[in-house]
Parts: C-alpha cells; structure tokens; sequence
C-alpha cells in the first residue's frame, strides 16, 4: 500500500480508500465489520461515509466498530442529500449542515470527523452561509477540513472564492466521479484542482460494477437495482467500451475490477480512489489492483478503449499553438 498526501492538508492516506455505502444495506453489520478489518489489515487508513447512508444505518456500524481504531484513520462524511424525515432535513442550509455533522458524530462515536463534504450543490441555499456553516465546524474542532462532492469546477471555485474572501476554513478535497466510461472530470475539475493544489478522491472506479463485465453475463447488481444507476450509466457506448476493456483484462489474465481500479489510481492527480463491496471476495479481489502498477504506455493502451471527452473550449493549448507556429 502506497501513501499520498492529501492535497495541501499535510496527511498522508492510502492510495485506496473504503466505501462504505454497502454498510447495512448490501452488507450486513457482520460483514461490514469484517471488511473494515480486512482494509485496516491490507494498509488502508481512509473510510469514506455519508450521513444519508441507508438512513444512518451505515454510520452506526461504523461507529460500533471504530472505537479503537479511530486514531488510525482518516474518516469522512458528506451532508445534502434528505435523512431524518423532516422538511428541512437536507440541502445545504446552516442549520441542516450543523445539525446533520452532530448527528453523525454521534453515529459515529466520535469527536471530531476528519474531512466533511457538500454532498451536492444546492440551488436553494447561499453558498456564503454553507461555507460559514463549514466554518463553525471546523473552529470548534468537529471538522478538520471541507471538502465538496458532485460539485462542477465553477461551483468549486465560486466556494472557494467565498472562503478566501471571507477567511474562512477552505475546501481542501473534490471526490468527483471517475472511471473508463465516465472521464468528464479530466476536462475542468482535475486542471482545476491541479492548479488549487486540492486533493483530489474519485468514486464510482468500476462504474457501478459495469467495468467488472458481470452485467454482460446477465449478472445483478445496482444497475439493475437503483434507478439511479440505471440512468447514470444508460449509455450504449458505455457498454461497448466494456466489452472492449473486459476483452483487455482477460488477455492480460487480470480482473476487470481491479485493473478498472488500478486505471484510476494510476493518474497522477489521484490521491486515493475509493472503493467499495458488499462480501470479502469481491473486496480481495478488488484490492489485486495493488498488483498492476501501471505504466504510462499501459495506462494510455487502456485509456484507448474509451473514449477522449471534449475539451473544455474549442482553442488547443499555448503549447500546441505554439509548435505549430502560432
């Protein structure tokens, strides 16, 4: 396991980073305590949660198990999406974000998370009063650093901007989606958090499970569970890019999972990719990605397989502008 630093933090967290979205849905409490132990054994010091997820079940697991491990990791959560049932539980209000880090807190038996993300943007909410809401938090000791998810660059950076303006805690992080078949954040959000030096923790590495090649043998999962990933991933081309990529893990005798994985991780900008599983076996296998350090030519061979988003203008670099003469 390989350590990098967390964007301009000063931590230092393991290359792979544990989902834990299966925790009391997918996974009972049994096996998900079994997967935290099997990360923990395999080096992984980087747990991302959500207070929203299975309704707070999932941080309650958490919370039953991190007691003497606490110190030993970096924990996340998020705060946006509806749990609790009330009318004002959720979005980005000062009150819901207050209320909701408190909660999670107690979730999770602890003093303090490590990093907090916005979960989503919110159209309904000041972005000036969710960073000062962030603020707070972190003055008193709750949160160490924000960071944003889901959020588009310009969404990123009108944040910032309010924090800088206002000299209030800084978004530190983005956890963008990234995988072979989903790659529009290289277009705006990685040149973005290159240049702002934030760190940068993708999830969906496997597409939904898509890129592990199961739903083209008629397997089961969140695409043919959730509604939502029905629609993130209804996407022809996306399925013919799989195929192309499963053609190439079989003939380089490697499990799609794990070299749609190590695809992610092996970009420089990535400080930890996420990962997540409902039983031990599919987290083992998985975590072979650890085997297959991309080179940049096989990097490039599989980027190949998928296909170039757009640029973000129509104008080609300074560079190649200038190597052909202007």
């Amino acid at each position: 396991m390989k350590y990098n630093r967390l964007g301009k933090t000063g931590l230092l967290v393991s290359e792979l980073c544990l989902g834990t979205m299966t925790f009391g849905n997918e996974a009972d409490e049994k096996t998900s305590q079994g997967l935290m132990e099997a990360a923990l054994e395999a080096g992984i010091n980087f747990f991302d949660a959500a207070h929203n997820y299975n309704l707070g079940k999932t941080e309650e697991i958490v919370g039953r198990w991190i007691g003497p491990h606490r110190d030993q990791i970096i924990l996340t959560s998020k705060v946006f999406f509806p749990c609790g049932g009330g009318m004002n539980d959720e979005g980005m209000s000062r009150r819901n974000l207050i209320r909701s880090v408190e909660k999670s807190l107690q979730r999770m038996k602890t003093d303090y998370i490590d990093i907090v993300y916005l979960h989503h943007w919110d159209d309904n909410a000041a972005i000036e009063q969710s960073m000062a809401a962030m603020n707070t938090l972190v003055e008193q000791g709750k949160v160490h650093y924000v960071g944003v998810s889901n959020f588009s660059a310009w969404q990123t950076m009108r944040a910032q901007a309010v924090a800088e303006q206002r000299g209030l805690a800084p978004i530190s992080v983005v956890q963008p989606m990234y995988s072979l078949v989903k790659r529009q954040v290289e277009v705006e959000i990685m040149p973005m958090a290159e240049y702002e030096g934030f760190a940068i923790v993708p999830y969906n590495a496997l597409a939904a499970g898509l890129l592990t090649g199961k739903y083209l043998e008629g397997g089961t999962g969140r695409l043919n569970e959730a509604e939502m990933y029905k629609q993130r991933y209804d996407n022809a081309q996306y399925v013919e890019i799989t195929k192309r990529f499963v053609a190439h893990a079989k003939s380089k005798a490697v499990s799609p999972a794990a070299l749609a994985l190590a695809w992610v991780n092996s970009h420089p900008l990535i400080s930890s990719a996420i990962f997540g599983a409902r039983m031990l076996d599919q987290f083992n296998d998985t975590l072979t990605c650890l085997e297959h350090r991309l080179s940049l030519e096989e990097r490039q061979e599989i980027t190949a397989l998928s296909i170039d988003p757009p640029r973000a203008t129509d104008r080609e670099s300074m560079n190649a502008m200038k190597q052909r003469g202007w």
